[in-house]
């Protein structure tokens, strides 16, 4: 498919183009993006006083990909967080002999900016003691998330041994850059919608709304068959109390061929000034991919509105932002 040649829909015109797993932020009255390059070799972000000038702004490679070791290939995923009144970018990275041993990398920047401001390179996220299991195999798309006075972190990583299916983890932290606890198994592809082409569950999302908590996840390989699945539990109860998560057992958010969006996934969650939540996401405009889906720049992110029915989020391209 050529990538200027595909049906153009009110639907599926990018809120910025060419950039997968994005990652929106309003923090301190500022509005943040951030997402995976197509060339994967660096993290880049963008500052605006709205969501809208988002779109147009300038974007600074904060951190450059090393030529060699870890941390120099497959530079996927980025999230931006502001913690402990530090910045903090979790991303994914292979190394160049090895591009297939992804692991979660930490990046941490003092100043006020982040855009400008100096960041340092944190390592790996360090494991809790005892933990044997934590990032010992293929690790990415760590988000972060607070619960009743304790942070939390939820990432994919594959089975070190056997079939290599991607599964959730979650488990608690003890600083931004260390796990206090071992992980516990969040999520698993269990469903047919989950494993066309690869057995998968990654790109976790975390909401809290009216005394839920609700995780969103992709599933499948990143064809048209890329989808978003949803857990949630009530807000009472322990997040590492596997028992208290309950999945849905069918996708929330699936291709859309009359619209023109094939592949919807790896979602983040905010709010807007006035409480309102949407949701940012990729997808690709076309179905038919030449070569590697992987390096096919056209994932685009994308905005939408997210309303709730019968205490559980919607997600319609009814209330897509940024139609023409």
């Amino acid at each position: 498919m050529n990538a200027d040649n595909y049906l153009r829909t009110p639907w599926n015109t990018p809120f910025i183009a060419q950039r997968a797993d994005p990652c929106v932020r309003r923090i301190s009255g500022k509005w943040y993006f951030t997402a995976s390059v197509p060339s994967y070799n660096g993290i880049a972000v963008r500052c605006a006083d709205t969501l809208e000038g988002l779109r147009d702004a300038e974007e600074k490679m904060i951190w450059h990909a090393h030529e060699s070791g870890v941390m120099s290939r497959h530079i996927w995923a980025p999230e931006l967080h502001f913690l402990d009144g530090c910045w903090y970018i979790y991303f994914a990275a292979g190394e160049k002999d090895d591009c297939w041993k992804i692991r979660p990398w930490v990046l941490r920047c003092k100043d006020a900016d982040p855009v400008n401001g100096a960041w340092e390179e944190c390592g790996m996220l360090r494991r809790a003691e005892g933990d044997q299991f934590s990032f010992t195999a293929f690790s990415l798309d760590m988000t972060v998330f607070e619960h009743g006075g304790k942070r939390y972190c939820i990432w994919a990583e594959k089975v070190s041994t056997g079939p290599m299916i991607s599964n959730l983890y979650i488990a608690e932290m003890a600083t931004p850059l260390s796990l206090k606890t071992p992980q516990m198994l969040l999520s698993s592809p269990s469903y047919a919608w989950e494993r066309h082409g690869f057995w998968v569950n990654e790109g976790p999302a975390v909401l809290e709304h009216e005394g839920r908590i609700y995780v969103t996840f992709s599933g499948s390989d990143t064809s048209a068959a890329y989808c978003m699945g949803l857990i949630w539990m009530e807000g009472q109860d322990d997040p590492m109390d596997i028992s208290a998560w309950h999945k849905v057992n069918h996708p929330v958010f699936v291709t859309n061929r009359e619209k023109g969006i094939f592949g919807p996934g790896h979602n983040t969650f905010f709010r807007d000034e006035e409480g309102r939540i949407y949701t940012s996401y990729h997808a690709r405009p076309y179905d038919e991919i030449v070569g590697d889906p992987l390096y096919d720049p056209n994932r685009h992110a994308f905005v939408m509105e997210v309303p709730f029915k019968d205490g559980m989020p919607v997600f319609s391209l009814d209330h897509q932002l940024f139609q023409p």
